[in-house]
Order: C-alpha cells, then sequence, then structure tokens
C-alpha cells in the first residue's frame, strides 16, 4: 500500500491544470490567476498627500510654529496649477498629487488659517516625505503584482483592478461530480427503511467541494446494480473531477473498481496506508479537455471527508492551477494523552484552537470511522502515527476540515 505522500504524489503526476479562460475580474475571487499580472504603472503614478492638511517644503518647517501663504487648494482628483516656493504652501486634500517644490504635507489638525496665510504647528519630527505617499512607493512599473499560481483573495481582487486588469486569465471553474453507492442509501430527505440509512456522503461531499471553490454536480444514488451504477460513471465522467462514495474495498457488492475499468478509467492506485480511508481508489480516463480525475471513497463518511482533505481538495488544486497544491502544513499541541495501537496512522477527529502558545489539537468524542457526530465536533484531524502512545503536550501533525478556515 501507497503512504499518504505517495499517493498524493502519484494523484499529482497524473493530472495537470485546465486550460485558462478569462472571466470579468468580478467573478475571479477565489480563482487561480492562470498568466502573472505585471504592473503598467507606478502606483501611486505620482507622490501624493496621505492625510488633509498643507503641502509645503520641509526647509519651512525648522522652527515650532510657521506662518505660509496658501497660494491654492488641491482636491483629490486635480492636479496642482503651480509650484510651491519659499514661504508658501498648498492645502491638499488626501490622495491629491503633491505641486513641485512641496515634499512633506503638515496635517490639519496642526494648523490655523486666516484668509490666505496660515500658521502651521509642525510635529517636530518632520523631514522630507512626511505625510507623503512617494511615486510608485506601493509598485513599480515591469513588478510582477501576482504571480501565475496564485489565488485571488479580495486585495489581489483590488490590486488587479487599480492596474487595469479586466478581464483576468484564470482557470476554469472545476466542475466535480458526486455519486453515492449502495442499496442501502436513501436520499437525506426520505426515512430509511429497514436494514437503510441516509445518504450523509452525497452532502458531505457537496459542501466540501463548494468550500474548496469548485462547482459541485450531484449526480444523487446509484444501488448496487452494474448497468445502473455504468450510466451514472459515465455521466460523472464528463465533469472534471468524479468522486464515487461507496462500493470500493472488497466484498461482493463492491462493484465500482470493476465498472470503473469497463468505463475505461485507468486505475493509478487502490489502497492507501492510513485510517480511516485505507480502499480508497484513484484513476484517470481522457477526454477533450484532459484528464478526468476519479476518486473512489470509502462509505464511511468520515472516510470520506478525510480522503477528500488529504487527496481530493490538493487534486483540485493541480487542476487549478494553484502553485501549492499540498495541505498547508499545521503543527499542533495536544490537550490529552491519545493513542493508536493500530498498524496504520490515524486522522483523528480534533478542535484546532489558536491560543497565545499555538494551535492545540484537542480529541473529541468519536467511535470511528461512521461518526459523523464526532466529525463535526471537531473542525479538523490529528495525524497519530502507528502503535504509539502520545501524551498531553506533545507536537502532531494536523489538518482542517473544508470550510474550517
Amino acid at each position: 500500500m501507497l503512504s499518504v505522500p505517495e499517493a498524493r504524489a502519484a494523484i499529482l503526476a497524473a493530472l495537470a491544470p485546465r486550460p485558462a479562460t478569462r472571466v470579468p475580474l468580478a467573478e475571479a475571487c477565489g480563482r487561480c490567476l492562470s498568466e502573472p499580472a505585471v504592473a503598467t504603472v507606478d502606483s501611486p503614478p505620482f507622490a501624493k498627500a496621505k492625510m488633509d492638511g498643507y503641502a509645503t517644503n520641509a526647509a519651512e518647517c525648522g522652527s515650532s510654529h510657521v506662518t505660509l501663504t496658501v497660494v491654492e487648494e488641491i482636491p483629490a482628483g486635480a492636479v496642482p496649477t503651480r509650484s510651491v516656493g519659499p514661504g508658501e504652501c498648498a492645502k491638499i486634500m488626501t490622495g491629491a498629487p503633491l505641486p513641485d517644490g512641496a515634499d512633506v504635507v503638515i496635517p490639519v489638525e496642526c494648523s490655523e488659517r486666516i484668509v490666505d496665510r496660515v500658521s502651521l504647528s509642525p510635529p517636530p519630527a518632520v523631514r522630507p516625505g512626511s505625510c507623503v505617499m512617494a511615486r510608485g512607493a506601493a509598485v513599480r512599473w515591469g513588478e510582477t503584482l501576482i504571480a501565475a499560481g496564485e489565488p485571488l483573495t479580495p486585495a489581489a481582487i483590488g490590486l488587479l483592478a487599480e492596474h487595469g486588469f479586466d478581464p483576468v486569465a484564470v482557470t476554469p471553474k472545476l466542475r466535480v461530480a458526486v455519486l453515492s453507492t449502495g442499496d442501502e442509501v436513501v436520499p437525506a430527505s426520505l426515512p430509511p427503511g429497514p436494514g437503510q440509512i441516509r445518504d450523509a456522503n452525497g452532502p458531505l461531499l457537496c459542501a466540501a467541494i463548494a468550500a474548496a471553490g469548485a462547482l459541485p454536480l450531484p449526480l444523487g444514488l446509484a444501488g448496487d446494480d452494474r448497468d445502473a451504477l455504468t450510466a451514472k460513471v459515465r455521466d460523472g465522467l464528463n465533469a472534471d473531477v468524479l468522486l464515487i462514495s461507496g462500493g470500493v474495498s472488497m466484498g461482493d457488492y463492491d462493484l465500482v473498481p470493476g465498472v470503473l475499468a469497463d468505463c475505461g478509467v485507468r486505475r493509478v492506485f487502490h489502497k492507501i496506508n492510513v485510517k480511516p480511508g485505507k480502499p480508497l481508489w484513484f484513476g484517470v480516463t481522457e477526454n477533450d479537455r484532459g484528464p478526468t480525475a476519479v476518486f473512489g471513497l470509502p462509505g464511511n463518511p468520515v472516510s470520506s471527508l478525510t480522503g477528500f482533505e488529504l487527496f481530493v481538495r490538493p487534486a483540485l488544486r493541480r487542476l487549478g492551477g494553484w502553485s501549492d497544491c499540498e495541505p498547508a502544513p499545521l503543527s499542533a499541541t495536544l490537550t490529552e494523552a491519545i493513542a493508536n495501537r493500530g498498524d496504520r496512522p490515524l486522522y483523528r477527529p480534533v478542535r484546532l484552537t489558536d491560543g497565545p502558545a499555538g494551535l492545540s489539537a484537542e480529541p473529541v468524542r468519536w467511535a470511528g470511522s461512521g461518526d459523523l457526530r464526532g466529525a463535526a465536533d471537531a473542525n479538523g484531524a490529528a495525524l497519530i502515527p502507528s502503535e504509539s502512545q502520545l501524551a498531553a503536550g506533545d507536537r502532531v501533525d494536523a489538518i482542517r476540515w473544508a470550510g474550517c478556515g
């Protein structure tokens, strides 16, 4: 069986980013930039006032009180019409360009205006550049604003707007099909009959997909019937990613691996040295847009959630063109002792909390891979090595659940 890092490396090696598309900037937040954005102007494009006040030369501010002649007023959006000479200043508003001859702005609260004269009480630390944002202080022409592969945050959207990038090149919003399998599963909206359970995996995975910034495409349910399962799988292969929960283990009714082979999906691996989630299956199939990634996730819901975080989310980042596809590394301190007597590494649901001493991991009450209550009380999982006994205060690696920050 592959280790978790080996399996993740195999997934990333089998996939490539989807081709770029251009979208309005207003639709790009959370998407991944497909080509570097390079500044076409200095920012700011001129030296500007950082606050309302009076623009003058620092040489005029050598005493605690100085009286200057106001030669003009410069509101934001206007440009100076004359320079400032000795004994002169210009009234200026926040964001307006400095006139020639001025290199400081004295805040308006340090002034007393009488007609065209103003008495200033400059702060003691006034020097050239005080209360002024120099031209190019934020960005210089030709500088890379955002590299290809970086996600577009709200601040990044504003930066791109400032430099005229609208529309912008991003990878397409990924479409992820979700199929739950098994005769025992009924829709969450219906009461289960004898021996049946409601489908938790479909809604869980759709929510995780949306939290990861992709578009979930629920395919509903497929029973333990090869023809019905095949039809649903063929529909799902039109998406960028297909997630199938259940039917991937070694039982008589675990039909998914055989159906996937019949549908032309090439298996990359089956089974991982991890708990929960050992039976996870991964493969790819080619289409006009490039490989469709196919994951067969175990039927127990916490196994599906763990598999999503460890393997599906990195695959989405790879297809989405992210520069960093691996999960963000977290290190946390256990708040209490915990043991793993099994022979596989265990991802144990925990409550991760930021505190003065850093990130802590509090184990929640959990009955195993079928216990969604425990997973819902948690916001992530701590990695407990196989055959280990950890004490309170020990450090562990951890992951956060989708949508939990």
